[in-house]
């Protein structure tokens, strides 16, 4: 296909702003969204680093799809930007597992694709990750080692991590950001969901899914190829529990 010298100026100026930023709005959208071939350089831009772009409201999102992405979030920026100096990889795998397990809670399964409801308390959703390591734990040493080679994810690290942390403290009404424990864990892992713009806090303690969030897990949040399996491991464990 031919382009225009100015339709790769333009399609080149809205991924630059695009990628730097996240998100692009007001004439970058509306562009984006008339000129067909502004719209597939931008995209054919995203997809060379591994990168996707799609709009939700008035808003243009650029978003990672894979860890080898150079817009992937490194584990290093996680660390400096919402942990401690004393943070190590296994916070971040937890991290993402507690992500993975609050995002399941709004669906009836990694099949569907519609949220089947509207917010979770915090505390739900700590009860569910707590539900969901109990039964981790449990699974037998030489098993949790083949879990871990089959989805390349440090299950016994996890659970190490999430045994450790103190949860005396779970139901005290305010929480220190310095306090070592699973809730106070959640609340550094909600900031970072804020920051993405993924959910928003409605007050009570109380989150929603935002659209940007809909938009990905309906389009490739459910996908084995960018979970690796991950989520249906998480819910045939619950099916497993159940049928115990």
């Amino acid at each position: 296909m031919d382009y225009r010298q100015e339709e790769v100026i333009k399609a080149f100026q809205i991924y630059a702003k695009i990628s730097q930023k996240g998100y692009s709005e007001g004439d970058e959208l509306r562009l984006y969204l008339a000129e067909d071939k502004v719209r597939g350089l931008v995209d054919q831009f995203a997809k060379e680093v591994d990168c996707t772009i799609f709009s939700v409201g008035e808003r243009l999102y650029f978003v990672p799809l894979a860890l080898n992405s150079p817009f992937h979030i490194s584990n290093d920026t996680l660390k400096k930007t919402y942990f401690t100096g004393k943070t190590v990889n296994a916070d971040i795998y937890f991290m993402y597992v507690t992500i993975i397990i609050l995002i399941g809670e709004f669906y009836d399964s990694y099949q569907t694709t519609e949220p089947t409801r509207d917010f979770i308390s915090m505390n739900d959703w700590l009860e569910q990750v707590n539900e969901r390591l109990e039964t981790l734990q449990a699974i037998g040493e030489e098993e949790l080692k083949e879990l871990e080679k089959e989805y390349e994810y440090s299950w016994s690290a996890i659970i190490g991590k999430w045994a450790d942390m103190d949860d005396l403290k779970e139901t005290a009404k305010s929480q220190s950001g310095r306090t070592i424990s699973r809730l106070s864990f959640l609340h550094t892992v909600k900031r970072f969901l804020i920051a993405q713009e993924l959910v928003q806090d409605i007050g009570n303690d109380e989150l929603q899914l935002t659209e940007k969030a809909k938009v990905i897990v309906q389009r490739y949040f459910m996908e084995l190829e960018y979970n690796r399996g991950i989520l249906e491991f998480i819910y045939s464990i619950d099916r497993q529990k159940e049928e115990v």
